[in-house]
């Protein structure tokens, strides 16, 4: 069972708005986008990268706009989707050192940065419809709630790095910790190598996420087989697109 999605009139575009802590600007440089942004999160081995593809696949048979303007159809993975982000992946995932909880929050902020200044702003006020495999979330229960940087402190790092781009909406795949760990891969990278005690604060993290912003973050059960998630997150996401007409753009051959 999943969760009822936000009506359209639910999520506001661009500014973190009631989400912002104290002090921190919407500074949104594309308030009015037309577009879409829906973040797949969840634990190391949850299935969001899995489940990501296949709701891309579900957009397109229902002819949205998806994936950036250089890359139509595809998922935006983080950190990535730049040559600065895959650079910062590669040091942040796959290099065997120390990084601080502080710089590490900062390395995935200057990615993201740079992500959504090159591909997530432009796809947007084009219309566009952009799945991603993890987003700002990720942060906030990594490194804010998990690392112990705090939440409101990622928080307001992000905004300042995104200009204040949310996800429209974030889908938490949440399932035993236990089939989770099963599912992660022989070559952990950094983070998973850390153990079961970081993936309990991380999914400690996601369940305060959504309890504070219910307005845009749904939690979806993760825990079944491949096509039964595939139809909850499929459920949760295209009627709320449908209701904000982002749906059959292609299809008709309306400009996206």
């Amino acid at each position: 069972m999943v969760a009822a999605a936000p009506r359209a009139d639910d999520t506001a575009p661009g500014a973190f708005g009631a989400e912002r802590s104290p002090g921190v600007a919407a500074g949104a440089p594309g308030a009015d986008r037309g577009g879409a942004l829906i973040a797949l999160e969840g634990v190391d081995g949850c299935g969001k990268s899995t489940q990501a593809r296949l709701l891309v696949e579900a957009l397109q048979r229902r002819g949205a706009a998806v994936g950036p303007l250089d890359a139509p159809g595809t998922v935006v993975r983080e950190p990535g989707g730049t040559p600065l982000g895959e650079g910062v992946r590669e040091l942040l995932l796959h290099r065997d050192h120390a990084v601080g909880a502080w710089a590490e929050a900062l390395l995935y902020a200057a990615a993201r940065s740079q992500l959504a200044h090159d591909v997530l702003w432009p796809a947007l006020a084009a219309g566009r419809v952009l799945v991603l495999d993890r987003y700002v979330d990720s942060s906030l229960a990594y490194q804010g709630h998990a690392r112990g940087v705090g939440i409101d402190a990622v928080l307001q790092v992000n905004a300042a790095a995104t200009g204040g781009l949310l996800p429209d909406l974030s889908l938490v795949l949440e399932l035993p910790r236990r089939v989770a760990a099963a599912r992660r891969s022989s070559s952990p990278d950094r983070i998973e190598a850390e153990g079961e005690d970081l993936q309990k604060r991380v999914a400690d993290g996601y369940a305060v996420l959504v309890r504070r912003f219910p307005q845009r973050m749904l939690v979806v059960p993760g825990d079944g087989d491949r096509a039964a998630v595939a139809a909850s997150v499929a459920d949760a996401v295209l009627p709320w697109l449908e209701r904000r007409g982002l749906l059959g753009r292609e299809a008709s051959g309306e400009p996206s």
